[in-house]
């Protein structure tokens, strides 16, 4: 059941419900319907481990494990059994930082640089159905809605 078909759903009841609790609950359910999808679209790796792979390789510089926790706007220890995922598969290399013996760095391998490249054309093809009929406006007011909704979630977490 896609979400169209859950709002549409006799078995739900919508009425009442503030906007911003709806579009919050149609984002989470967006969220895990996509995951669903794309891990079982990349067979080798999850949704997850691939999205840290597009992190990693967006980095201007090698990460930190805890630099790449904060883009990814996950915990440290979540990050980290990514990483230990990848690195067993042979997607990424985690070494000690050369400057600083405390902090490891994390690089994309030449097997995953690879596996993108095997992919990538079918994944251009999946991020073309996914957003056929959506427009470039549409796309600049939800990107711009959601950052703003994250700066609001900032504030909240510093006031704590």
């Amino acid at each position: 059941m896609n979400i169209k078909d859950v709002i549409c759903s006799e078995k739900m009841d919508f009425t009442g419900i503030e906007l911003s609790y709806f579009l919050l609950g149609l984002l989470s359910a967006f969220n895990n319907r996509f995951q669903a999808v794309a891990d079982s679209t990349m067979k080798e790796v999850s949704w997850k481990q691939f999205f840290s792979i597009i992190c990693i390789n967006l980095c201007k510089d090698k990460p930190t494990v805890k630099e790449l926790a904060e883009i990814l706007g996950s915990s440290h220890q979540n990050v980290k059994q990514i990483l230990l995922k990848l690195e067993k598969k042979g997607f990424v290399a985690i070494t000690v930082d050369e400057n600083d013996k405390r902090k490891q760095r994390i690089e994309l391998t030449d097997y995953c640089r690879e596996f993108c490249a095997k992919n990538d054309e079918m994944t251009m093809g999946i991020m073309k159905k996914m957003f056929a009929g959506v427009s470039e406006e549409q796309l600049q007011v939800t990107i711009q809605t959601i950052i703003q909704i994250e700066d609001n979630l900032k504030e909240i977490r510093d006031c704590e």
